[in-house]
């Protein structure tokens, strides 16, 4: 494994934890309604580091960014994890991946980590919730706090036992009715086994959690999606979650991925995002762009464009 790569933000540092790197996924089976031509008409910035030229597949990484503070050791989502049974997700179907041996590589041991915060409740998002012990699914991080959207939780926990609180969610969020719903399964054996005793449900209002740390609703990919902004002595960073999925959707912000749950939502949440971090300077960490995952958005002459770092 590379050595891994820290970055800055204040008093703030933040690594990579890489899990897996998707590449059967091609622009057209990523991304609703582009062209054939998308990848030959887009700018070298969009595809360089994230297209795989001999196949013409694009370049997915699936990872969690460790985020230490000096007082808290902090991760932001947790993958798909191992030996999590989804029929309908072949690649991440009892997966085996040595994730808990990275997060030690770099000098955390489960029992260190004190929050674990979830952009939503995906299935490659939540899975290092949980592990596998003595035939049940128990936390990973035991000492840790959980935190997520109560409204997410409500309407996950719905759709996992239909008792109403789907539709009592879809109310409240008002994105009007999803083109599709959230792998089945992922609600019970990653999210519902944190819940007593661990989980920090919350508003998704941009209330700061904990000193520097806030998150920002970006509804749309799911039903209360949330980017997480860290600020620290004059310098920001924002987690995106699933806003983004690959620099394409940079270079043109209209279109949506196939996983988004409210396609409408989802282009108005990018556009936020796209303009908030240009004009601010931040610092952007990415939950699915390939190579480093991490640099800046920039606007010039009325077009965003993205830069490694």
């Amino acid at each position: 494994m590379n050595a891994l790569k820290t970055y800055r933000v204040g008093e703030f540092t933040v690594t990579k934890i890489p899990e897996l790197i998707l590449t059967g996924f091609t622009p057209r089976t990523l991304l609703a309604h582009v062209g054939d031509d998308v990848l030959t008409n887009s700018p070298d910035w969009a595809v360089s580091e994230s297209v795989d030229r001999a196949t013409g597949s694009v370049l997915l990484s699936v990872h969690t960014w460790l985020v230490k503070s000096p007082h808290h050791t902090i991760l932001i989502d947790t993958g798909i994890g191992n030996d999590k049974n989804r029929p309908t997700l072949p690649i991440m179907d009892h997966l085996q991946e040595p994730y808990l041996e990275r997060l030690a590589e770099a000098g955390v041991e489960p029992a260190a980590v004190d929050y674990v915060l979830i952009t939503h409740l995906h299935a490659d998002h939540v899975g290092w919730n949980t592990r596998r012990s003595g035939g049940r699914w128990i936390p990973a991080f035991p000492n840790a706090r959980y935190v997520f959207s109560a409204l997410e939780q409500k309407y996950c926990a719905g759709l996992a036992v239909a008792d109403g609180r789907v539709e009592a969610a879809r109310v409240e969020a008002n994105l009007g009715s999803p083109a599709r719903t959230p792998a089945p399964g992922v609600y019970a054996d990653s999210v519902e086994p944190v819940i007593e005793g661990l989980a920090q449900l919350i508003k998704i209002d941009g209330g700061e959690l904990i000193e520097g740390v806030s998150f920002q609703p970006t509804p749309g990919h799911s039903i209360d999606h949330a980017a997480i902004l860290l600020q620290s002595k004059g310098e920001r960073a924002v987690f995106g979650g699933d806003v983004l999925h690959h620099p394409l959707e940079i270079y043109r912000p209209d279109l949506v991925s196939v996983f988004c749950e409210f396609p409408e939502f989802a282009r108005r949440s990018r556009q936020w995002l796209l303009a908030y971090v240009a004009e601010t300077g931040a610092m952007y960490f990415s939950s699915h762009f390939s190579a480093t995952s991490a640099g800046r958005i920039m606007q010039q002459n009325g077009q965003y464009k993205w830069q490694f770092s």
